[in-house]
C-alpha cells in the first residue's frame, strides 16, 4: 500500500481545537472505539503505573484510565481539547499541550502509552514511532486504535466521480503501522482490523459530522478554494446511488495495536 496522504499539522491542530466544545455531543463512535481500546489494557499494567495518553482529546479515556492507573499524562496537540480535557475530575493527571513526534518527555518515563484515534494525524511515522519507543521503560506498553485506508471509502468515490483533489482523509494501513513500530525497536507486535457500517441520514450529514469532530479533510494536499452548491448536490447524489435505501452506510474501518519496548 502506498503512503497515504499526509495530514497538515497546524490545520489538525486547528480543526480540534474548533471543534473541541461540541466533540463529546457528537464522537459517539470514538467513544465506543475508546472504551474498547480500554478494555484491552492487560490487568498486569493496571494501579501503580504512569500512562501517557496521546492525543487524549476531551479526556474522555484519560479520565477512566485515571481512575485505573496511578499517574495520567494528558497530552493533545490542539489547545481547545486540552482545555476541555481540564474540566474533568482527573485526580494527579498533567496536562501537555504538545506534538507526539516530539515528547516533551524524559527517555524510558512512561510505563503505558495508550492512544485512541490519534496515531492517524501523524505526520512522520519514523519519528512518532522513535518517540513513543524513547519515553517508554524498558518490558512498557503500547496500546492504540487507528482508523484504517477503507475508511470512508463511499465518501471517497462519490467525490472522485466528481473531481480528482482530495476531499477525504487518507489514512495508514495496518502494514504501515507494523512495520514502523518493529523498524524503530517494538516486539511482540498485535493488530486486529474491524470493518465498521454507520448509518447517517445523508451524506451531508455524514461531511456535517465529520466536520463537527474536527475531522474534515486536514490533507496536505486538499482542495482549498470553496465547493460550489452543484458540486456539492452531485456528491450527495452520487453517494446516494450506492444505497438502496433512504439512509446512507459508511465504512470505518477500525485498526487496534499494541507492542512491547523489550525489557532490559
Amino acid at each position: 500500500m502506498g503512503k497515504p496522504a499526509s495530514p497538515e499539522k497546524q490545520g489538525v491542530k486547528r480543526s480540534f481545537s474548533r471543534a473541541a466544545s461540541q466533540y463529546d455531543e457528537i464522537a459517539t463512535l470514538q467513544k465506543e472505539i475508546g472504551s474498547s481500546l480500554l478494555a484491552h489494557l492487560p490487568s498486569e499494567c493496571l494501579r501503580e503505573k504512569r500512562v501517557l495518553d496521546v492525543g487524549a482529546g476531551t479526556g474522555f479515556c484519560s479520565a477512566k484510565l485515571a481512575a485505573m492507573m496511578d499517574e495520567v499524562i494528558v497530552l493533545d496537540i490542539a489547545p481547545g481539547m486540552l482545555n476541555e480535557a481540564k474540566k474533568r475530575v482527573l485526580g494527579t493527571a498533567r496536562y501537555i499541550c504538545g506534538d507526539a513526534e516530539a515528547l516533551p518527555l524524559r527517555g524510558e518515563s512512561i510505563d503505558v502509552i495508550f492512544s485512541n484515534l490519534a496515531l492517524q494525524w501523524c505526520v512522520n511515522l519514523d519519528a512518532l514511532f522513535s518517540e513513543l519507543y524513547r519515553v517508554l521503560k524498558p518490558g512498557g506498553l503500547l496500546l492504540f486504535s487507528s482508523f484504517g485506508p477503507s475508511t470512508l471509502r463511499e465518501l471517497k468515490l462519490a467525490w472522485q466521480s466528481v473531481d480528482q483533489h482530495s476531499h477525504v482523509n487518507e489514512f495508514y494501513s495496518i502494514q504501515d503501522l507494523s512495520q514502523k513500530m518493529c523498524r524503530h525497536g517494538f516486539v511482540s507486535p498485535v493488530l486486529e482490523t474491524e470493518m465498521k457500517k454507520i448509518r447517517y441520514a445523508s451524506a451531508l450529514s455524514l461531511m456535517r459530522e465529520l466536520k463537527g469532530i474536527g475531522a474534515g479533510n486536514v490533507t496536505l494536499g486538499r482542495f482549498r478554494g470553496m465547493t460550489g452548491k452543484t458540486k456539492l448536490q452531485r456528491v450527495v447524489k452520487r453517494y446516494e446511488e450506492f444505497s438502496l435505501e433512504k439512509e446512507i452506510l459508511a465504512t470505518f474501518e477500525l485498526l487496534y495495536g499494541s507492542a512491547l519496548k523489550p525489557k532490559a
